[in-house]
């Protein structure tokens, strides 16, 4: 069996911390996959927690749509967020909350590609990790030890968690709901982190909430001429991809396959940067043994 392991991170404020011991930003903590595959509870913890992720291969792509034709990735194992960056965490490491929707464990949202690499530097930087973007580049050193965006691979490899069907719980979007805020279930405006069921690893808000950026380049044929393992994207383009649907979006943008892309540096709110957030992965040098 798949072992996952949450990793304690940066501190945020909780009210659901009942009991929670005091312990070190830098304490690991694992927890073990129960039979169906999916982690246990999350710790009521004032932190943001991280999943390791094994690496693997796995089935990319989605027949149904005309950019992503499925084709045969290997992915190495690294670390992602267990949840979406909340407001809370984005102000506490970056002093400030661009959201239009404000809470703070609402997913931090109406921030740009770059802003989002800021909060990954910054974030590595107060963990003494080092940062993996140049910010007059913005190109990422991949063997950096800091936060990153996740490659478009490493992000449908983790949403699926092992699962070939359209959505991570199924073919059918019958059960979204259970899973994702989406236009149907979401009142108009993104919701708290991690108030629905998780994906088979442990990931809340894999579909659905907000869209979330990803390091890569988007171009429309790029699966053509991707390499097998751990490919990283075109060296350039117009537009970053966007994965995982958002609030106001269908359920068809909510599955696992579905490509979305947009400007990294569009600046207009009027036309939905409160649809934009992220999460966090971190290269696995040195995987936890169970």
């Amino acid at each position: 069996m798949l072992a996952l392991t949450l990793i304690l991170g940066c501190e945020r404020k909780s009210s659901e911390s009942a009991g929670a011991s005091s312990v070190a930003a830098s304490v690991s903590a694992v927890t073990q996959p129960q039979a169906d595959g999916t982690t246990n509870s999350p710790a009521k913890d004032a932190r943001s927690e991280m999943v390791q992720i094994p690496g693997g291969k796995f089935v990319m792509g989605d027949k149904d749509e005309a950019d992503a034709p499925p084709h045969e990735v290997v992915v190495s194992s690294f670390l992602m967020d267990k949840n979406l960056v909340t407001q809370e965490q984005f102000q506490k490491i970056m002093g400030s909350n661009p959201s239009r929707w404000k809470g703070d464990r609402n997913p931090v949202e109406q921030l740009r590609w770059s802003d989002a690499v800021r909060f990954c530097n910054k974030r590595s930087e107060l963990e003494g990790l080092q940062p993996c973007y140049d910010l007059k580049t913005l190109k990422c050193n991949f063997e950096a030890n800091g936060y990153r965006l996740p490659t478009e691979a490493e992000w449908e490899y983790a949403c699926r968690a092992g699962t070939t069907t359209a959505y991570f719980f199924g073919d059918s979007p019958a059960k979204l709901g259970d899973h994702a805020w989406f236009e149907k279930n979401s009142g108009g405006h993104p919701r708290p982190v991690g108030q629905k069921q998780p994906n088979p690893w442990g990931l809340y808000d894999m579909a659905g909430n907000v869209w979330q950026w990803c390091n890569d380049f988007y171009k429309v044929d790029y699966y053509q001429e991707a390499p097998r393992e751990n490919p990283g994207g075109p060296n350039e383009g117009q537009n970053k991809v966007l994965r995982g649907g958002a609030w106001r979006f269908s359920a068809e943008n909510c599955k696992s396959g579905y490509r979305y892309n947009e400007s990294p540096g569009y600046a207009d709110v009027c036309f939905g940067y409160d649809i934009y957030g992220f999460r966090c992965v971190r290269r696995d040098a040195a995987p936890i043994r169970q």
